[in-house]
């Protein structure tokens, strides 16, 4: 498919979870949900973007949100072969311009220019713990 061949949407609908993870595991950016948990993370999430080239998706980012003033961006992801055409920015705009006025944090292992880039500031620390073992849950099994 040629290049600007996409776009985004604001719906789950229509996503194979599947391959969807199947696409993640291809590009070493999955953490280990099976594709269930995988679509339950992103159908109980508040705001997602969906990123499509014809029927295939090549792009998925969502965002955590109190509604008042503290949001989160997670799992940001776009195809390989598909990077560097816009697509991750304007998923990532679209999350942030869904929730006005709030802080929008996150983290990232590799993208930090990337992030950069679209206005964001190091912030000093960031601190996480996993409750129990990662990914022993309800939803995973």
């Amino acid at each position: 498919m040629p290049d600007g061949d996409w776009r985004l949407a604001s719906s789950c609908a229509g996503v194979d979870w599947a391959k969807a993870r199947a696409d993640l595991i291809a590009d070493d950016f999955d953490n280990g949900r099976n594709p269930a948990a995988l679509q339950r993370s992103f159908e109980n999430s508040p705001h997602v973007v969906i990123a499509w080239a014809g029927d295939r998706v090549v792009g998925m980012a969502r965002l955590l949100s109190d509604g008042v003033c503290n949001a989160y961006l997670i799992d940001v992801w776009t195809q390989s072969s598909w990077r560097r055409r816009g697509i991750g920015t304007a998923m990532v705009r679209r999350l942030v311009e869904a929730v006005p006025g709030q802080h929008v944090g996150w983290q990232t292992d590799s993208a930090t220019d990337f992030y950069l880039a679209l206005g964001a500031r190091l912030q000093p620390q960031f601190m996480s713990i996993v409750s129990g073992e990662w990914l022993d849950n309800e939803a995973n099994r």
